[in-house]
């Protein structure tokens, strides 16, 4: 049996996530493999294997970002599109003022949100 290789994402793009997770202080990417970020139980952005970063808005700020950047839903997996997450094109990785904008709106989202616990409870 063959070996599963470990997946790295391109570190390009990984430094465009670290440059947008600036914007909010003490936010610390998760996920050797396919990074992400959550509070309190709750994800609001990663990285897909396709190297694309996804973030968790608002209905109303999900529909401003795909208009003004004529952007989609994020795709997760191939055929696997999250429907409260949008995908950020490649023309704004250059643009930190705007990904940072768009990843505060991301995190105060998902601050409003319910918490939920991370690890199931073991049955006594």
């Amino acid at each position: 049996m063959t070996k599963k290789k470990d997946f790295i994402n391109d570190p390009s793009i990984i430094a465009v996530f670290q440059k947008m997770i600036k914007a909010v202080p003490g936010v610390e990417m998760k996920g050797a493999t396919c990074p992400y970020l959550s509070l309190n139980g709750n994800m609001y952005s990663s990285i897909s294997k396709a190297d694309v970063i996804g973030l968790r808005l608002s209905k109303d700020d999900r529909e401003a970002f795909i208009e003004k950047y004529q952007a989609t839903l994020y795709e997760a997996f191939p055929g696997f599109f999250q429907k409260e997450y949008v995908a950020v094109p490649a023309s704004m990785h250059k643009d930190t003022r705007a990904l940072r904008s768009w990843f505060r709106k991301s995190y105060d989202n998902v601050s409003s949100l319910k918490s939920k616990p991370t690890a199931k409870q073991k049955k006594k």
